[in-house]
């Protein structure tokens, strides 16, 4: 009671009824998000305070748009957060797992067990189930030359989830294509170097993968091409404008004359800067149909632009800082911060360079590079909606084959290793615990059962006929998953149905590392 006399207001729970309310809030979380699980789970429609409309089925998205209040609540949302940051995919996962950990953790100390017997079994049944996921995971070579058949199940199975089958299926070679376009043997994978550029035009089904780079404006002066062929590219980081003095200063002049020449010594800097360009576009373009493109991450004022239209080079001015990069990696060359020892060496190459107007807005594509390191996915759909969708989409994509490659391992998917786990816990492992740890590893086990049962469920087939089913090919020695269309069990590798090793193992860790904070 002392606690009500520093704060009146204070809200005081015994110990049975904390522990209540931390188990309904998990199971609460896991209604919230149950029904976004596998290809059939159902879209979401999400208002704001403002009124604005968000539809998702991404877990993530939700977790972060949503308002929670219940601290317990709260925690399973960082924590299938987290899991989303760390491997890119599992969210909804996360939280049905946690939810159903403290669902059977609820019945067994409703039957009087107490929460440390439970946690030991816990203890015991996750680390016999993280065994078992390094026997049971298939090994893939990813060598020189990945196995792209393998990479496309895999980001076929997480875009499934997402987006209807016939854009999943479109999207698939799109993302797997990306990543193996910028991926170096030896070299961490940096998805940052694929730009996900999106244009409110035509529908989700011209999405397409541009081995380049689409810039989001175009050049600023009329008389410039607006499409060339056979580019050399200078990407730079260099003022092409006048600049005031960082002090206060000023001059005075006498005459018209003297006036003139001022402000022409205020420009030769600047020109002096230009011409040192074209001199380079000269050298390098002289007696063929070759064009030279400069994209400027600084400034380029009017007579700056002027002076490169009449050399007949494109000029793009502001680029952002983070394309800079991608177009070094994209075209070749380098950046350059100085133009006073500007060579062959610094130029970059596409094959084609253009304009695209849409509306109001501009994009400079820059295609046809000789040995792209970075590439730009361009989504398209008729509303925003759409777009904000497949770019959770493609994003979610784009980091199963990237952990696919550096885990060199998948595993089968379709509630397969859930089922398997489960059988291996209570055959094997149940027997080598004594007293009532032995609740927990059971517990642990039917927990693992949520993936399947919820696949089932949000299919609309009978859960418990599905789970028989299973679990009756498994004591057969088959390793089956459920076939959402018709209920049957399926061999999920003939059917292309895998998951990540590394989404699975986090999963695993996460929900106990959770019970054991609670």
């Amino acid at each position: 009671m002392s606690l009500r006399v520093l704060n009146p207001n204070a809200e005081v729970l015994n110990k049975s009824a904390a522990l209540h309310m931390n188990i309904n809030a998990a199971k609460g979380l896991q209604d919230v998000l149950k029904t976004n699980l596998g290809p059939k789970g159902t879209i979401k429609m999400l208002v704001g305070g403002a009124g604005d409309i968000k539809l998702t089925k991404d877990g993530n998205t939700l977790l972060k748009e949503m308002q929670i209040q219940n601290p317990t609540a709260i925690m399973i949302a960082r924590t299938a957060v987290a899991q989303d940051d760390t491997s890119g995919d599992g969210t909804t996962s996360t939280v049905l797992f946690i939810g159903e950990l403290m669902k059977q953790a609820e019945r067994c100390i409703d039957e009087g067990t107490h929460p440390r017997f439970l946690v030991d079994g816990f203890d015991v049944a996750k680390r016999a189930t993280l065994e078992f996921l390094e026997k049971f995971k298939t090994p893939v070579i990813m060598g020189d030359e990945p196995d792209r058949e393998i990479l496309k199940m895999i980001a076929r199975t997480t875009l499934r989830t997402k987006l209807y089958e016939g854009l999943a299926d479109q999207l698939t070679d799109i993302v797997v294509n990306a990543v193996l376009c910028i991926r170096k043997p030896d070299e961490p994978i940096d998805l940052f170097m694929v730009e996900i550029m999106h244009m409110r035009h035509k529908f989700d089904v011209d999405t397409r993968l541009v081995e380049g780079l689409v810039l989001d404006h175009g050049s600023r002066h009329p008389d410039m091409k607006r499409r060339a062929e056979n580019c050399y590219i200078l990407t730079c980081n260099v003022s092409l404008e006048y600049e005031k003095s960082e002090i206060n200063a000023g001059f005075f002049y006498s005459s018209a004359d003297q006036r003139e020449k001022m402000v022409s010594a205020e420009r030769r800097q600047v020109d002096e800067r230009v011409k040192r360009i074209i001199e380079l576009k000269n050298k390098v373009c002289a007696g063929s149909d070759k064009n030279f493109v400069v994209i400027n991450q600084k400034g380029i004022d009017p007579p700056s632009l002027d002076l490169l239209s009449r050399a007949g080079i494109i000029a793009l001015r502001r680029a952002k800082r983070r394309n800079m990069e991608r177009l070094v990696l994209a075209c070749g060359g380098e950046a350059v911060n100085s133009v006073d020892d500007l060579t062959e060496d610094c130029l970059g190459w596409a094959g084609l360079v253009y304009e695209h107007v849409l509306g109001e807005e501009k994009y400079t594509f820059v295609e046809n590079v000789k040995n792209p390191r970075s590439c730009t996915i361009l989504i398209k759909g008729p509303n925003d909606h759409t777009i904000a969708q497949i770019k959770d989409a493609v994003r979610d994509g784009l980091r199963s084959v990237k952990n696919t490659v550096e885990d060199e391992a998948v595993v089968l998917g379709a509630g397969a290793f859930e089922v398997a786990a489960k059988k291996h816990l209570i055959d094997n492992v149940k027997k080598t615990v004594k007293g009532r740890a032995q609740l927990g590893v059971e517990a642990f086990a039917e927990a693992l059962l949520v993936i399947p049962k919820t696949l089932a469920e949000n299919s609309g087939l009978d859960t418990q006929d599905v789970i028989v089913s299973l679990q009756n090919e498994h004591d057969r020695g088959l390793v089956v998953g459920l076939n959402h269309h018709s209920g049957e069990p399926i061999d999920p590798q003939m059917e292309g149905i895998f998951d990540n090793y590394s989404v699975k193992r986090q999963i695993i860790n996460s929900g106990y590392v959770f019970i054991l904070a609670c």
